[in-house]
Parts: C-alpha cells; structure tokens; sequence
C-alpha cells in the first residue's frame, strides 16, 4: 500500500511552507505591505548594498519584480539607491534608517513564529529538522543531477 500523503515529506515541505507563507501574508498586509516587500527589507538588513540583480537572484525572482518591489520600497522611504563606485551602471540598494524600526517588527515576528512552529518540539528535534532540511538543501544545489522521473 503506498505511503499516505499525511507522512510524505515532499507534501509536508510543500503544506508547511504555504502556510508559513500565508501567516506571513496576512502579517505584512497588516502593514499595508507584501511578504515580497518584507523580504526585501529583510534582506537588505543582512546584506545592506546589494544589487537589484543579486537581490533578484537571492529572492529567486526576476530583475523587474525586484525594480519594482524597491520602487514600492522607495517612495515609502524605506530603501534608497546608490551608484555603485566601480559601475555606474549600476545600483546599490540600502535600507534608510525610517525602515530600522519595521525590520526590527519582521524580525521580532520571524522569531515569534518560529516559536510558535517549533512549540512541543524539543530542542534536540529542532536541530535535527534543521539538520534534514539542511541536508536536503545541499542535495538539491549539488551538482549531482535531480531525478527528472520515478524509476
């Protein structure tokens, strides 16, 4: 008898994630924002001067969401473009210091729903997760060729 939907782990990953990212949703939109734009200033805390085009790579998005996305960001004077030093081609994106406070509200909610997602598992467990997804991670970025079809 094949295994039950409720134990695989691709559905499960898949489940967890789309829920995660409909309580994001529903944060961000309290905000007058978009999880899109909320990952964008998350980002750019962590990695202040990146490129549009590095950001869209990290985001896993498209060079023109991302210009877009800042525009957004822009006009509510959260994000600013610099001229990069060696390329005038191209821009650095920085966080403003008005967006210091709403960073500090998504990272404050990231743990908050990490613990919440996490509650009645113990420690242990949650580095062993942790410890699979990694895992899981590196096989799929690995350069070792991902099944295309069940055998």
């Amino acid at each position: 008898m094949p295994e039950s939907f409720d134990r695989d782990v691709l559905i499960l990953l898949h489940d967890v994630a789309r829920l995660i990212r409909v309580v994001a949703d529903r944060k961000a939109r309290a905000h007058g924002m978009t999880r899109a734009q909320w990952v964008v200033l998350a980002r750019l805390d962590r990695h202040p001067g990146l490129s549009q085009n590095e950001l869209a790579a990290i985001v896993e998005v498209e060079p023109i969401t991302i210009a877009r996305l800042v525009d957004r960001l822009e006009k509510r004077g959260l994000v600013e473009r610099r001229p990069d030093a060696r390329d005038r081609r191209v821009w650095r994106l920085h966080l403003t210091p008005a967006a210091a406070p709403l960073v500090d509200e998504i990272n404050d909610y990231r743990l908050e729903l990490n613990t919440f997602i996490t509650q009645g598992l113990s420690p242990k467990r949650v580095d062993t997760i942790v410890d699979g997804l990694l895992q899981m991670k590196a096989n799929l970025t690995s350069d070792s060729a991902v099944p295309e079809q069940a055998a």
